[in-house]
């Protein structure tokens, strides 16, 4: 319907008379009245009940100023989201984040999009995947950046991903170094380094491992802390590349995939909330992620 009538009839519907909502309208009542009657005539129904004290609405009358309301709330965020668009000039964004990812990528994507958009400030949190999945859910992140992208809780969308093996990562003159491909139970008898979700047993490593017991020397969310230890030849990280592409490109760091479809088939990506919509600020920002990690050498 046309714009024009959506004002009229919302307006006709909150001053319950055709009068009050033309002045209301700086139009003539004459104008708002053919414009219903036009429409009645159309729908072959009444909209509007005149009465002496002006106009009552009717179950079909109620029902389309609904529409029209809705209508006009959606054209009015469009056209907002537009100028958003056109010239993001202010504005807050929160991002959860897995550790690893915070350390270099983000940074990178933050920097490209600051440029084109300065006015745009950041509040970033490091955190682990099921934080990061409720900081979406409950709206206390606008984007998350997590793994595991295909089992996330409902209410979760993903907006973009990549496929980023969970593998070994070690000192490059470890034992096990000389090798592009290991099997759980070649991972037998070394300490092993994991990130937070492993203390509750509930990390893909431990369900693919139930029959191979593993030596886990470390559990911490704090990825400067396992690198350290790796450095020093104290364990073996159980890490996607994402956090070592600097010290694998230097040849100081070894990565070998885990031959386990679970571990091999891990994504890495960027989440939104269902309910809360996707907007300019996030869909830019999300888009600048996509550049940051489409080139990177993430399988190994």
């Amino acid at each position: 319907m046309h714009t024009v009538f959506l004002r009229y009839i919302d307006e006709v519907a909150r001053q319950k008379s055709i009068r009050r909502a033309a002045a209301r309208l700086n139009v003539s009542s004459t104008t708002v009245n053919r414009k219903i009657l036009s429409v009645e005539e159309s729908l072959g129904v009444r909209l509007f009940e005149r009465t002496p004290e002006g106009v009552e609405m009717t179950a079909v009358g109620r029902v389309l100023v609904e529409h029209c309301r809705r209508t006009m709330y959606d054209f009015a965020n469009v056209r907002q989201m537009i100028e958003d668009i056109r010239d993001m000039r202010s504005g807050h964004m929160t991002i959860y984040s897995i550790d690893a990812f915070a350390s270099r990528i983000l940074p990178e994507a933050m920097i490209r999009f600051s440029e084109q958009y300065p006015g745009i400030t950041f509040t970033v949190v490091s955190a682990e995947r099921d934080q990061i999945a409720q900081a979406v859910l409950d709206g206390t992140a606008d984007l998350g950046v997590t793994l595991s992208c295909r089992d996330l809780p409902p209410g979760v969308r993903v907006l973009s991903e990549k496929l980023a093996p969970i593998g070994a990562v070690m000192r490059a003159d470890h034992p096990l170094a000389e090798r592009t491909s290991l099997s759980v139970e070649d991972l037998q008898g070394y300490p092993l380094l994991r990130s937070l979700d492993a203390a509750s047993r509930t990390s893909v490593l431990d369900q693919v491992a139930q029959d191979a017991p593993m030596q886990t020397k470390l559990i911490a969310n704090n990825l400067n802390l396992a690198k350290t230890l790796i450095a020093a030849n104290r364990g073996v990280g159980i890490y996607t590349r994402v956090g070592f592409l600097d010290e694998i490109a230097r040849g100081e760091i070894h990565f070998a995939q885990i031959a386990q479809p679970e571990l091999m088939q891990n994504t890495i990506g960027w989440i939104a909330s269902d309910s809360a919509g996707v907007g300019p600020a996030k869909h830019m920002f999300a888009s600048c992620l996509d550049r940051a990690i489409r080139t990177l050498d993430l399988t190994g």
